[in-house]
């Protein structure tokens, strides 16, 4: 039995899911068709972004669409006007994309965390206000992996009805990491919080290819595997300056490729979202 197969009959489950959606009219028109067309399972909409209203739309026109909430707490725009968060954002409203610097500053400011939970809970309260249904929930460029962001978003998530997450566990993790990764899937576990098992796209950032997804099926483990893209129909800094060597539209070629949609089907698993994950008891 090859490998493929091998795993297959272990049952691979695969969340296939976009990033970044409402942040550019073209990567919403990339969600769009990898989602029609392709073989797109959910998408993970940035609620303060440009094109936030489009992707709205679009979630509204196409009801079997898994949503959730991206939440962007650098390299992004904010919610709330600089006046309730003035440590947080520059003076256009966005914040900096200066994570460790940041990072450091949620440690040690209580000020600054306040601030953090507000604008945590205003993106939640845009998400509401939208009329999707939450599938899941994740951060922009993870940076809920500071356990400071992490143990907000869990707080305010209960609240809003969160039913799963994004575990940022690659395969290797990094050895520092791994304790705290899998305490974070202790303390989700804990919560009643669906997760997934393994993340897929993270090193391939950009970059993730036809032939990079194939590969990274081919050694995907049993369990529930999230495999995450930046799909766009235009490419690198016309989408965001802070992308210029992402090969956008290469991501999108690859969830609308035969090849790839063969590949996962010969798995003998499934493509699922979190929101049917959270539903499995």
């Amino acid at each position: 039995m090859n490998n493929a197969a091998s795993r297959g009959a272990r049952q691979c489950q695969v969340i296939v899911n976009a990033d970044d959606f409402g942040l550019h009219p073209a990567v919403n028109q990339a969600v769009e068709k990898a989602f029609s067309e392709g073989v797109l399972t959910s998408t993970s909409l940035m609620v303060g972004a440009p094109a936030a209203a489009d992707a709205i739309a679009i979630g509204h026109r196409l009801p079997e669409l898994a949503v959730g909430l991206h939440v962007v707490l650098v390299d992004g725009a904010s919610i709330l006007p600089k006046e309730r968060i003035p440590t947080l954002v520059d003076d256009e409203g966005r914040f900096r994309n200066q994570m460790v610097k940041d990072g450091v500053r949620f440690f040690v400011l209580p000020h600054v965390r306040q601030q953090l939970k507000a604008e945590i809970e205003a993106q939640f309260d845009a998400f509401r206000a939208s009329g999707l249904k939450l599938d899941h929930v994740n951060t922009h460029k993870h940076f809920h992996l500071h356990p400071t962001l992490f143990s907000l978003i869990l707080e305010a998530g209960k609240r809003h009805g969160m039913k799963a997450m994004r575990l940022p566990r690659t395969r290797p993790t990094p050895i520092g990491l791994r304790p705290w990764v899998s305490l974070m899937a202790s303390r989700l576990d804990r919560a009643g919080i669906a997760h997934n098992d393994d993340m897929v796209g993270l090193a391939e950032s950009g970059s993730f290819d036809e032939s990079a997804v194939l590969k990274a099926i081919e050694n995907l483990r049993p369990g529930v595997t999230e495999m995450y893209f930046h799909p766009a129909t235009l490419s690198g800094s016309a989408i965001s300056a802070s992308m210029p060597n992402y090969r956008h539209g290469a991501e999108l070629a690859a969830l609308l490729s035969e090849r790839v949609r063969d590949a996962l089907e010969r798995l003998g698993g499934r493509r699922i979202t979190y929101g049917s994950l959270a539903a499995t008891p």
